[in-house]
């Protein structure tokens, strides 16, 4: 990849790729948004202005040098499993959670495969796939009133040091978020699975919380 690469944010109309597409086209990296919509795609991207293009999941995802996937869980293998091909060869950042709703709030769902991103692996064996961005508030990115977000730490997973240290810059190009170091892959299940207790900690707190990691050096 370059210094600048071109990050293509599939399910980008969505509230978290759409804020995380935002924050990017700010900071000055090209970025391309996806849907299965490309008129959508096209609306999204000419609200996130500052270069943003916008065109249909498959377009995108050929023409991105990085893949973030944004959509929601019912619709993650679905989605993957029709871009191999357009995927091959490029590093691809799952973002998704597999959560659930009833009256009692958020849970966790079981996922075969042990975890979202572990799924997008075994549907893209061509491709690296990175989990990460899975705490980060939608509502805090997508805030044009916020010069930064508030600080918090950007949990970064996988098997391949070049492709985590790669998801990790990217998470610091975004004022007031770190990108951290979180282990491999396989352990990609509970940080997907945590995001119920946030969403728990901001239904009773009236809050947007994330994460931090202490004691770690400068």
């Amino acid at each position: 990849m370059t210094d600048a690469p071109t990050i293509g944010v599939l399910g980008g109309t969505g509230d978290q790729g759409l804020g995380l597409a935002y924050r990017w086209a700010a900071a000055g990296l090209p970025v391309m948004i996806g849907s299965r919509a490309p008129e959508r795609a096209a609306t999204a991207a000419a609200a996130v202005g500052q270069g943003a293009i916008g065109g249909g999941n498959e377009d995108v995802a050929a023409q991105c040098d990085l893949a973030v996937v944004a959509v929601p869980w019912a619709g993650h293998e679905d989605l993957l499993g029709g871009l191999r091909q357009e995927l091959a060869g490029k590093v691809v950042v799952d973002c998704v959670n597999p959560l659930g709703f009833d009256k009692q709030g958020a849970f966790a769902l079981p996922v075969p495969a042990g975890s979202a991103a572990q799924q997008a692996q075994a549907l893209l064996p061509d491709s690296t796939v990175v989990g990460a961005f899975h705490h980060v508030s939608a509502v805090l990115l997508q805030d044009r009133d916020l010069a930064a977000v508030p600080a918090m730490d950007v949990l970064v997973l996988g098997d391949e040091r070049e492709a985590t240290d790669a998801v990790q810059g990217l998470a610091d190009r975004i004022p007031g978020l770190r990108g951290v170091y979180g282990g491999r892959l396989r352990n990609c299940g509970q940080v997907e699975a945590m995001t119920a207790n946030l969403i728990s900690i901001n239904r009773r707190y009236k809050s947007h919380a994330g994460l931090r990691v202490t004691d770690l050096p400068d």
